[in-house]
């Protein structure tokens, strides 16, 4: 099915200004392209640009946690709270839980994680060695009651968050699957065109021994990693012991830079297990608590955290792998009476691409001018900008330029452009 859409009827339409209370260069951008709207402090809607580069990413994260061996599951967002009270983290998880009533007064939580609901499933269905391990995971809405929301898509209230939870028999095998996860986690960012930066964190409210998040060094961080030119070590400042100025496995100078976390990886261990009595029958036939692990990447904070990290004056510049559309196609008049046959030839071109499998936008709106047409394609940021005008008409070629260049050229309107646009 050809993949076109008409921007004059696009749902959410470019803005000529960004909001009054976007405060950072992602959620303005995303906002002024039409990606993202919002409804309170915290609460986004994805408009259809938006849903599709967050379809992007999640593919992206599944084709490789498929590539783990995981499986996928989807887990409930409404928990209750008798769960909670197992492991003790009804009262002090941080930020503290969103929670409901029924109309039976019975207390639910709005999930801003599934420790509990994973465990509780793994305590049912996991018993013996022979079973592990076993790798799970969703890409599943959670809530975190923010004290004060902010960044835009950055620090969120309600977002869309792959989990990965694995199950072992020994903290060894832990430590091998961690390793594995965290090689795939660097190709995720790899794969969005970023480059995400593992280093030593601290656990936090989601509890275990080791735990490393991923970050991406930027100017307007509003975290502090520690990292070593020397040997390669890195950590978040606040998980240091002492003071950051000093590599603790090699003794040189500690560089301190602002960074914006993409993703947080933990060895659980037996913390929930043991709460939660999932135990599982050793070779041995002795039983043992669960040996787990959790993985965590926020899609909508990889989202910004993009166009943090590639953006320019005009807009944003989307990767190839996870723009919205491949190609973006302009008619463009010169007021001289001829528009209509500009637009014809726009359209009939913007379909031919999207018959040969190019996921194309094309500009087809009658009110808007050809200053207002390239500005709003660079603001979208679409990989290639496809333009047709009367002079390329009578050249029978195109205007042809890729957003992350500088210079339109012309290139023969059929085989020459198939042949750009594919490379």
């Amino acid at each position: 099915m050809a993949d076109l859409v008409r921007q004059s009827h696009l749902f959410g339409a470019p803005l000529r200004e960004p909001p009054k209370d976007a405060e950072i260069l992602s959620h303005r951008l995303l906002a002024q392209g039409g990606f993202i709207h919002q409804l309170a402090a915290g609460v986004f809607s994805l408009l259809p640009l938006g849903v599709r580069v967050h379809q992007c990413i999640e593919q992206i994260i599944r084709e490789e946690m498929l590539a783990l061996g995981a499986q996928e599951i989807l887990l409930p967002s409404l928990q209750p709270k008798a769960l909670w009270e197992e492991t003790g983290r009804w009262t002090t998880i941080d930020p503290p839980l969103f929670t409901v009533k029924d109309r039976h007064d019975r207390l639910y939580a709005l999930a801003p994680t599934h420790e509990e609901v994973i465990t509780d499933l793994a305590r049912t269905y996991l018993h013996s060695y022979k079973q592990l391990p076993v790798l799970v995971f969703q890409i599943h809405t959670k809530f975190r009651n923010e004290q004060r929301p902010t960044g835009g898509l950055l620090r969120t209230r309600e977002f869309t968050m792959k989990d990965l939870y694995s199950f072992h028999e020994s903290e060894e095998d832990l430590r091998e699957a961690y390793e594995r996860v965290k090689r795939a986690y660097g190709r995720i960012f790899q794969r969005c065109g970023l480059k995400a930066v593992p280093v030593s964190a601290a656990s936090g409210s989601i509890g275990g021994t080791v735990s490393h998040e991923f970050v991406i060094l930027a100017d307007q961080g509003e975290d502090r990693v520690a990292l070593c030119s020397s040997c390669g070590f890195g950590a978040k400042v606040e998980a240091l012991e002492g003071k950051a100025d000093r590599c603790p496995s090699c003794g040189h100078t500690l560089d301190v830079k602002n960074c914006i976390e993409g993703g947080h990886i933990f060895q659980l261990g037996h913390t929930y297990s043991d709460k939660m009595k999932a135990q599982i029958t050793r070779a041995d036939g002795k039983k043992s608590p669960l040996i787990m692990g959790c993985y965590g990447i926020g899609l909508g904070r990889l989202l910004a955290n993009v166009v943090e990290a590639s953006h320019d004056e005009r807009g944003i510049v989307w990767p190839a792998s996870i723009a919205p559309f491949q190609v973006h196609v302009l008619d463009v008049g010169d007021g001289a009476g001829n528009e209509r046959v500009t637009k014809a030839a726009a359209g009939a071109l913007a379909l031919e691409l999207a018959d040969e499998g190019f996921s194309v936008l094309t500009d087809d709106r009658d009110d808007a001018s050809p200053g207002e047409k390239f500005a709003d394609a660079d603001l979208i940021g679409i990989p290639w900008r496809v333009v047709i005008s009367p002079k390329h008409l009578t050249n029978n070629t195109v205007g042809l330029k890729r957003r992350s260049e500088g210079e339109e050229r012309a290139v023969p309107a059929k085989e020459s452009l198939r042949d750009a646009l594919a490379g």
